[in-house]
């Protein structure tokens, strides 16, 4: 399950920013997550909410916004939603394809309170 060390960085990436603030809380996190990502997303939940207990961000309320995967056709430049195996075009049937949006996993937005 690499969601663990996943949320682990997570709470790193966090608690650092936070600490470079000053004495303050982190009241929420906006994470995106792509859906061809390779990300478990209920696993990432879990590992996220035993990942905080404990720091800073125990506190924190966990958004999870999941980017829905957007491919685009090099030979008729046409976007399109591929499948998690096919990055087929359907317009042209080429395979002169690459992801647009899809692959994402970060840390969007932190919200800090101050203590």
């Amino acid at each position: 399950m690499h969601e663990l060390s996943l949320a682990m960085n997570i709470v790193e990436i966090v608690t650092e920013e936070a600490d470079k603030i000053g004495r303050c809380a982190v009241k929420r996190i906006d994470l995106e997550i792509g859906s061809h990502s390779g990300v478990v997303m209920e696993a990432l939940t879990f590992a996220m909410d035993e990942a905080i207990k404990g720091t800073p961000l125990a506190e924190a309320k966990i958004n999870y916004h999941w980017v829905e995967a957007v491919a685009a056709c090099q030979e008729c430049c046409q976007e399109f939603k591929p499948t998690e195996f096919d990055h087929i075009c359907p317009h042209c049937n080429s395979m002169q394809t690459y992801l647009i949006h899809g692959k994402e996993l970060k840390v969007k937005s932190v919200e800090l309170k101050e203590l």
